[in-house]
């Protein structure tokens, strides 16, 4: 009929308007995105990592995200992997978490690109990813006091290494002039190397700034390559949470990257309940953790089914 338009046309074509925004439902010739959910070991940090890898595995994970420290017997605070560890060490944790079934997606630098050392631990940190088989190592901090151009200067050099070791280096939100996607995608943009790219955590962006995430994610939205997924409430009290729990929409989040032909990393970094302390108990983390993989799913399964 003349004037009709085809249903398969219409979606590919096609452009929701979300919240007053031209979201694009499918991008032109891209497959749908590989969404990775991942489970960082952080929200376990006060219980061995051993356990953690125990119950994200439990949880049903297939991927997991190093966290920064665990308590260990005796209390004893323990960095999941040194800034100085030998790459062997690393290449035997990456062997560990495969071992029970779960695959590493991404470590923290645990430094502040700005930092005197910062040359030296990336190094360290693009090593270690390489021989763990992690492809992206995550790092974040603050560009004030004169320091952007020293981080596009320290990124450029540090680049050609990361790419050299399949590692990609991926900048998040943190505050301050790195406060937004739209600030870290600029600097990605300046960079302009394509092992050094975006990491988005929305719950960030709405914590320290108070900005939407929604129309700041499509302003970085080429440059995302994966997530920190939190989620953030300012009511009734102001705090981060787990994903669903906020006040922050995923589908309209997820929405900008959901075709974008890529593998894209979930890492849940806060799976916790608003107005709730915290567990003291493990297994009651490992009921958040599944709780907040199921959702992500159930998103990405409406978004591209």
């Amino acid at each position: 009929m003349k004037g009709k338009i085809h249903r398969r046309a219409f979606l590919q074509t096609a452009a929701a308007v979300i919240g007053g925004l031209q979201l694009p439902l499918r991008a032109e010739g891209k497959s749908k995105t590989e969404f990775q959910i991942a489970c960082m070991t952080l929200p376990y940090s006060q219980f061995p990592l051993e356990r953690a890898l125990k119950g994200i595995r439990e949880a049903s994970y297939k991927y997991v995200a190093w966290g920064t420290t665990h308590r260990e017997e005796g209390g004893r605070e323990t960095p999941v992997i040194a800034p100085d560890a030998p790459p062997e060490k690393a290449r035997e944790l990456g062997k560990r978490c495969r071992d029970v079934g779960l695959t590493p997606l991404l470590m923290f630098s645990g430094i502040y690109p700005e930092h005197k050392d910062a040359p030296e631990v990336f190094r360290s940190r693009i090593m270690q990813a390489a021989a763990a088989g992690i492809p992206q190592v995550l790092t974040f901090g603050h560009t004030e006091g004169g320091h952007h151009d020293l981080w596009v200067k320290r990124f450029k050099e540090l680049a050609p290494i990361a790419q050299d070791h399949g590692v990609m280096i991926v900048l998040k939100q943190h505050g301050g002039e790195t406060g937004t996607g739209k600030a870290c995608g600029e600097i990605v943009r300046e960079i302009d190397q394509p092992s050094v790219q975006v990491n988005y955590d929305a719950g960030n962006v709405m914590d320290y700034l108070n900005v939407d995430p929604i129309p700041d994610i499509q302003t970085c939205a080429a440059q995302v390559r994966s997530f920190c997924i939190k989620d953030h409430r300012n009511f009734p009290k102001d705090e981060d949470c787990g994903p669903g729990f906020g006040e922050i929409d995923h589908y309209k989040l997820l929405t900008t990257v959901a075709f974008s032909g890529l593998k894209m990393p979930l890492c849940c970094e806060n799976i916790f309940a608003p107005l709730l302390p915290r567990p003291k108990e493990a297994s009651a983390v490992d009921a958040l953790a599944r709780r907040a993989r199921e959702f992500l799913e159930v998103v990405i399964e409406g978004l591209q089914g």
